[in-house]
């Protein structure tokens, strides 16, 4: 194949008639080169001769196939470690019995049922993730960053706040105010009148507020108790119901996703039927996430959290006799019957209640819709009706 290759090149290169001939006896002495091409060529064939086997044992049929099949080859070594390994493993003085074996196996798989049925305690942990110092027109303060976090269990949906001293002071006063006796022993770091916004005292303060949230959190007779509560939440509600009334339901929605999610931690939803104002709020916060998911055409998760706040609010025989509605349960049934059709959900339930309650003599079809409910209505806190109580008394 060189040979041909090598002739091509000389006919290329010169004309036939000034090409020597190779019957001179000079062709191979002018070309050194041809012969030495040639000489490869037989080399290189000799040495590439014999066939590739993939079948039987596995062993090349070539001139080279006996060394292959000694006692070198990667089989035979590989087999004999397995071997040896085996053997020494069975004779080994300090190797496992399987007695002791079958006592590990067992030890393990008790610890792994008893870790599965193990109840870890959930708690929450309130963290200072973030201190910065705001500056405005005519005052300088700390804003503290305070996550709320479920512990014991992995926590998707953190809530976050964010306070200054004087809310913490506010809310301590408060509550020494309202529950002296149970505030008894209950720390809070003092205001200083020099070194406020040195990063020393702002530490030491983010300290002290987890302490503090912690040891408040950690009394039953406090923990549940209005002030407590709307201390976390009410401020994030009263933006989202702000924001509403201009119309800025994306932003509306993030504050009350985290008023949502804080009164979830804080479990306001078990004081529903003990605290009359922590169940309008409750209610209130998931009227207005259905209000938010709906203007932004999220209409399945305005569904779900319309059923859901119809779970709790849909009235006993007797309150339905009595008419004694709360004031969202139109509104709200009317919303998830549109709500649900529209996602494909069963509604019968609810349009069967509708039908109960027009049977009853009320008028529902003169009624405000959700969104008109929500915005006039004022949220108000437990402080502001102890001071209404207050001035009812001290009228004659």
């Amino acid at each position: 194949m060189a040979s041909k290759l090598f002739d091509r090149l000389r006919r290329t290169l010169f004309k036939e008639g000034e090409l020597p001939s190779e019957t001179d006896g000079h062709g191979a002495d002018d070309f050194p080169e041809s012969s030495e091409l040639e000489d490869d060529t037989d080399c290189v064939s000799a040495r590439l001769g014999g066939t590739l086997c993939f079948e039987g044992e596995g062993v090349l049929d070539s001139e080279d196939a006996g060394d292959a099949s000694g006692p070198d080859s990667d089989s035979d070594f590989f087999g004999e470690s397995i071997d040896n390994a085996c053997s020494s493993t069975e004779t080994s003085p300090i190797g496992p019995s399987p007695k002791t074996s079958n006592m590990i196996t067992r030890q393990l798989q008790e610890n792994w049922q008893s870790s599965r049925t193990r109840c870890i305690p959930e708690k929450l942990i309130f963290e200072v993730t973030d201190a910065s110092v705001v500056h405005e027109t005519n005052s300088k303060y700390v804003l503290y960053t305070i996550h709320v976090i479920h512990s014991g269990t992995f926590d998707k949906t953190p809530a976050v706040i964010t306070r200054r001293y004087t809310d913490f002071e506010r809310l301590h006063s408060r509550l020494r105010r309202r529950h002296g006796d149970e505030m008894n022993g209950v720390y809070f770091p003092r205001k200083k009148l020099r070194k406020n916004f040195a990063a020393e005292t702002i530490a030491k303060r983010s300290r002290a507020f987890e302490q503090y949230l912690t040891h408040l959190h950690s009394l039953l007779e406090l923990r549940s108790t209005p002030t407590f509560l709307e201390f976390f939440y009410l401020g994030d509600l009263r933006a989202g119901q702000m924001l509403m009334r201009v119309g800025r339901y994306q932003d509306a929605l993030g504050s009350l996703l985290n008023a949502l999610r804080l009164q979830e931690k804080l479990g306001c939803h078990q004081l529903l039927q003990l605290n009359q104002l922590q169940r309008v709020h409750w209610f209130f916060t998931l009227s207005a996430l259905v209000t938010c998911f709906q203007e932004l055409e999220q209409l399945s998760e305005a569904q779900e959290h319309c059923d859901r706040a119809l779970q709790d609010l849909a009235p006993s025989q007797e309150a339905l006799q009595q008419h004694q509605l709360h004031p969202l349960l139109i509104p709200l049934l009317q919303s998830n019957v549109r709500l649900s059709w529209k996602v494909s959900k069963d509604k019968r339930r609810w349009e069967a209640l509708l039908q109960e309650i027009q049977e009853q003599g009320i008028d529902i079809g003169n009624q405000p819709n959700l969104k008109e409910c929500l915005i006039k209505e004022s949220i108000e806190d437990s402080e502001g009706l102890v001071r209404a109580k207050d001035k009812n008394e001290d009228v004659p």
